[in-house]
């Protein structure tokens, strides 16, 4: 019959007649000081009683925990779902599979301020972060109060900050070629929606302004749901007004879409729509939307190359641009006729 009583590490000890210290060491990896005869004594009791160590308090326990934590901005925008947004569970679970490979364990961690970190990159001994969604005032910031290497996944540093390594799209170009397409659509009115006007949707606005050859349009939406409808309502004219919207991510596109649908206002036939991201959804809705995409798998190889190697040499940092690509679907095309 199966032994319901848990195995102890003093339990290990006795029988061996070594100290509970021996055996807590032998399964912290702290063994220079234990001879190799009683190392391997410790470790076939250990594997004879069925002994399941405490794996919290074996990890931090250790010189090195091996873990590395991903820490999300659980911004207001997102009210309540970040884990549910399509780009962060991509990154998420891309992420998952390169930080294993690298032979670490990750470790989830939602924060609504970038200090809430310090306490917890203290508590579980962290080797390394991964930040999503925090932006450029707020990296030096934390720098400035942990050690622990980190790099930025998704966010947007300020030029000039120390010891701090990122992993950037390129925005800029994703702007660029939606702007570039629409324009050789035969659009001359394009509007551009996004909730700010600072960081990455900056950048994405000023290279589609770039690839339309012309500035285009801005509108500034609300983070909320209801908020942004009831916006889009009293806006509706003045949306009406253009050939073509470029929203900086795709789940404010999709959003735009409903909306317009709702009010009889054809896709494409009437105004193209192109997103950003190039998450799964796009293929989801009716018509599938246009896209810049993202190549998240190969952003999280690189930010997990990145953080190892500051993990292994004091001092280095070092940033990289993944390029983005845009797919053309069925909400975007040519100018509609009566323009």
């Amino acid at each position: 019959m199966w032994d319901e009583k848990k195995v102890r590490i003093i339990d290990i000890a006795q029988e061996l007649d070594v100290s509970t210290a021996t055996v807590s060491n032998v399964l912290h990896g702290k063994t220079k000081k234990i001879s190799d005869k009683t190392v391997r004594l410790v470790e076939r009791k250990l594997e004879e009683r069925g002994y399941i160590p405490n794996m919290a308090s074996t990890l931090l326990g250790r010189n090195n925990s091996k873990i590395i934590a991903v820490v999300i901005n659980n911004h207001k925008k997102y009210e309540g779902h970040v884990l549910e947004d399509f780009f962060i569970s991509s990154a998420v679970n891309f992420l998952y599979d390169e930080i294993e490979r690298a032979g670490y364990f990750m470790m989830l961690k939602k924060a609504t301020g970038i200090m809430e970190i310090v306490k917890f990159s203290t508590i579980w001994n962290l080797e390394g972060m991964m930040l999503i969604g925090f932006c450029e005032d707020e990296y030096q910031k934390l720098r400035d109060h942990i050690r622990i290497p980190f790099v930025v996944y998704d966010g947007f540093p300020a030029d000039g900050q120390s010891r701090i390594s990122m992993v950037k799209i390129d925005d800029f170009d994703g702007g660029r070629q939606a702007g570039r397409f629409l324009f050789e659509q035969g659009h001359r009115k394009a509007l551009c929606i996004a909730d700010n006007e600072i960081c990455m949707d900056k950048d994405r606005y000023e290279g589609f302004c770039e690839g339309f050859g012309a500035r285009a349009d801005f509108l500034k939406i609300p983070m909320e749901t209801e908020r942004r409808l009831a916006f889009y309502q009293t806006q509706l004219d003045f949306i009406k007004a253009h050939t073509a919207v470029f929203a900086v991510s795709d789940y404010y596109a999709i959003d735009l879409m409903g909306f317009l649908l709702r009010n009889g206002i054809r896709i494409p036939g009437d105004i193209s729509i192109i997103g950003f991201d190039g998450s799964p959804r796009c293929l989801m809705v009716s018509p599938t939307l246009s896209s810049v995409q993202q190549d998240n798998e190969t952003r999280a190889v690189k930010a997990v190359e990145l953080l190892c190697r500051m993990m292994a040499e004091a001092g280095f940092q070092d940033s990289v641009v993944v390029p983005v690509k845009l797919i053309v679907r069925e909400s975007a095309g040519n100018v509609p006729e009566r323009f």
